[in-house]
C-alpha cells in the first residue's frame, strides 16, 4: 500500500470565513519573513510586518477573492490566497499567495495543498514567482508539472523578470 499524505498526515484544507481571518494574518508574518531573503521588508516600530495589502477583500470582494487554511488535523499549516480573474485574458484563477510553514514542508503538505485547490477550480491558471526566488520557481515547476504531466507554458515578465505558469485544469 502506497503512502497516502493526506490520510498520514490528516490534511485538509478549508476555506476561510471572516472569524478565522486572524489565522491568515498571524502566518502572513511568518511568510512575510520568508520573503525577507527576496525583498527588503523593514518591521514596524512593534516589531511586525507591515499588514498585507488589501487582505480584507478577501472577505469582502463576493467570491473574487478566496482564502484557504492548510490545516494538519488541528493545526494551521499554511494558507493560500486564489483569485478569481473574471476579466483577465490570461487566465481564470491565479495563486496570489501560497504558504506552509517550514517544518511541513518538503515532504509532500505543499504539493498536495496545491493540487487539491486545482482540482476545485476547472479552468485556467497562472501562478508566478519572483525573479530572485528559485526555491519557489522549482517548487512550482514541479508541482505544476506533475499536476499537468508537463502540460503548462512558462513566461518570464519582460520588465520585472517573475516566472509565470499557465496551465489549464
Amino acid at each position: 500500500m502506497g503512502y497516502n499524505i493526506k490520510s498520514e498526515l490528516k490534511l485538509s484544507i478549508k476555506s476561510v470565513p471572516e472569524s478565522q481571518k486572524d489565522i491568515i494574518v498571524q502566518l502572513m508574518q511568518f511568510y512575510l519573513y520568508d520573503f525577507t531573503a527576496y525583498l527588503r521588508i523593514d518591521v514596524t516600530e512593534k516589531g511586525t510586518f507591515p499588514a498585507y495589502p488589501d487582505l480584507y477583500q478577501y472577505w469582502t470582494s463576493d467570491e473574487q477573492k478566496l482564502p484557504f487554511l492548510i490545516w494538519r488535523q488541528d493545526i494551521p499549516v499554511g494558507f493560500a490566497l486564489v483569485d478569481r480573474m473574471s476579466s483577465n485574458r490570461e487566465a481564470d484563477y491565479y495563486m496570489a499567495e501560497f504558504f506552509v510553514l517550514r517544518p511541513y514542508r518538503h515532504n509532500g503538505v505543499g504539493t498536495w495543498a496545491a493540487h487539491e485547490l486545482f482540482g476545485r477550480f476547472n479552468g485556467r491558471w497562472k501562478v508566478t514567482q519572483m525573479s530572485t526566488n528559485r526555491p519557489a520557481q522549482s517548487f512550482w515547476r514541479k508541482v505544476i508539472g506533475s499536476y499537468t504531466n508537463g502540460e503548462y507554458r512558462e513566461q518570464t515578465h519582460p520588465v520585472r523578470g517573475n516566472i509565470s505558469q499557465f496551465f489549464n485544469t
